[in-house]
């Protein structure tokens, strides 16, 4: 698999498979913590996720320009690696719940997110950078010259978008694995304590300890049914505000615990990217024996910086498109995880492994990794098939093509909604009225199934894009540029809360919908001008 790719690209996929494994860890469960900690609405809540995905992109940029700077990429790298350690450490600790006060235990937890958000940026572009500086290396252009010739335009042939595509995969190992372990924690936890899982419990615990008998009789019926349900040992609950409290702390602190195995992932991806730094391409040494052997005379800087200015607009272009995609892709842990707790039969999705078990709408967050890592191969095989008979679409034409397939992913989502009740009429229905609604998580993976062959359409071929594109000296900003046009998009993220909870569904999913139709015949309309510049 990794045969006619660089040495480190290996080592690259693994350290970064052990990062992400934390991250999506933490992602898994993020929205349902905060809500189910702090007692927020779902919108409060979205706004918290929203500026944290985004930070996470936006400080890349930040990343990028320290390593591009220095060129120091490796050293960058490491200390956003301890970084990520030190904010998982911070969230991971426990609190109770209800929280004594919400504003300290809330900035504790925002500020433990803000550290995990700088590492994040510190380490994701610059690995990204460095996996794409593997593929400028002379000495692998000349093994891919002999072994496979040159292309139509004289040079080696460009194994980028594979190698890509491959590094993506590895991620997505990682992210499959993740939401299992942040669920069994979470219900080991629970189980320990002697109470089984219930995904509404939490917010009706919060209201009833913020109304008292006072809430809503449907909302208050509902509670009393589903404390008697969780109590393993059969007891009944006499005191409802008792019962509500020990329940979110014992549910709230398994999410805590679960954090802690985001620092071993931590651990393990460092160890991974420390004993393989000699793999990975020194930009600064090269730049110093570049500069005393070979100085640029004042033709080459005229003409290269004719050439930047096209390659940086042509970026840009990209990185507006691909904003729509990451604002409705990354609704997978907000409005879609969320769809998932309040419309889906979690019931049917219990794994019982004596010691926990595996429910909750959690899992659906390892369907979109599972098929990556599923459909990567068989995309690569597509690809190259049509490559060896001159037929493969070029890098911007794929992109353009998963904006299409993200919208096809949303009308599903619409179609399957049009029958369903809005958010807001939820609360005064019964729990046989609920039951009654409740869709079949085969909706789930089917709708992870489309958007992830957008996915892969976008993600992996933008990041090759970038690498390709971008001008030498500026690959690390440029991959935080890609990275900030995902925060853009991550700051967004907060409408598909207002949207989920004030609107129909099916009106929610057609805003998504018509985003990413609207971005796929922007990108197709400029893919002759990227394709000039990419050559």
């Amino acid at each position: 698999m990794f045969k006619n790719h660089p040495k480190g690209l290996l080592a690259a996929a693994l350290a970064n498979m052990g990062e992400r494994f934390g991250f999506y860890i933490m992602m898994a469960i993020l929205t349902l913590f905060i809500s189910a900690k702090f007692g927020l609405s779902e919108t409060t809540t979205g706004v918290i996720y929203s500026v944290f995905y985004a930070s996470i992109y936006v400080l890349a940029l930040v990343g990028g320009l320290i390593a591009d700077s220095t060129r120091n990429y490796k050293r960058t790298i490491l200390w956003g690696l301890i970084l990520m350690a030190v904010g998982y450490f911070i969230i991971a600790i426990p609190t109770p719940t209800p929280v004594p006060s919400l504003a300290t235990y809330l900035s504790i937890t925002c500020a433990g997110l803000l550290v995990i958000a700088f590492g994040n940026g510190l380490f994701k572009g610059n690995l990204q950078a460095l996996v794409g500086q593997m593929y400028d290396k002379k000495e692998y252009k000349d093994y891919v010259a002999e072994k496979f010739g040159l292309d139509a335009n004289g040079k080696p042939k460009d194994m980028r978008d594979a190698g890509y595509q491959l590094f993506y995969m590895f991620i997505n190992i990682g992210g499959f694995f993740a939401p299992f372990i942040a669920i069994a924690v979470r219900n080991w936890w629970l189980k320990f304590n002697g109470f089984d899982y219930n995904a509404q419990l939490p917010e009706l615990c919060h209201q009833y300890l913020g109304q008292g008998a006072a809430m809503n009789p449907e909302q208050l019926e509902k509670l009393q049914t589903y404390s008697a349900q969780v109590m393993l040992d059969g007891s009944m609950v006499n005191n409802l505000e008792s019962f509500s409290r020990n329940y979110l702390d014992v549910f709230n602190r398994g999410f805590h615990y679960a954090f802690f195995a985001t620092i071993i992932a931590i651990f393990i991806s460092l160890v991974i990217y420390v004993t393989n730094k000699n793999k990975f391409p020194d930009p600064a040494a090269s730049k110093a024996a570049k500069d005393k052997n070979a100085p640029a005379s004042k033709d080459e800087i005229t003409m290269a910086a004719s050439e930047i200015k096209q390659r940086i607009y042509a970026l840009f272009a990209v990185f507006g498109v691909v904003i729509f995609f990451w604002f409705s892709f990354h609704q997978n842990g907000y409005s879609l995880t969320y769809f998932a707790r309040d419309y889906i039969n979690l019931n049917v999705i219990n794994i019982d492994l004596g010691f926990t078990s595996i429910k909750g709408a959690e899992i659906f967050q390892s369907v979109n990794p599972f098929f990556v890592v599923v459909l990567t191969p068989v995309v690569m095989w597509i690809f190259g098939s049509l490559k060896k008979k001159g037929k493969e679409p070029s890098t911007p034409r794929k992109i353009g093509m998963g904006m299409g397939i993200a919208a096809i992913a949303y009308i599903f989502m619409l179609a399957v909604s049009l029958a369903l009740p809005a958010k807001s009429a939820l609360a005064g229905m019964s729990a046989e009225q609920l039951d009654a609604i409740k869709l079949t998580p085969w909706v789930m993976v089917g709708m992870y199934f489309i958007l992830t062959v957008a996915e892969l359409f976008i993600s992996p071929l933008g990041l090759s894009f970038v690498s390709k594109v971008a001008p030498p000296h500026l690959q690390g900003l440029m991959q935080g540029a890609w990275l900030a046009a995902t925060a853009v998009g991550n700051l967004l993220l907060f409408i598909g809360g207002i949207l989920y909870t004030s609107v129909p569904l099916w009106a929610c999913w057609i805003v998504f919908a018509i985003a990413c139709t609207l971005s796929m015949i922007v990108m197709l309309s400029m893919v002759k001008w990227l394709e000039r510049v990419a050559k």
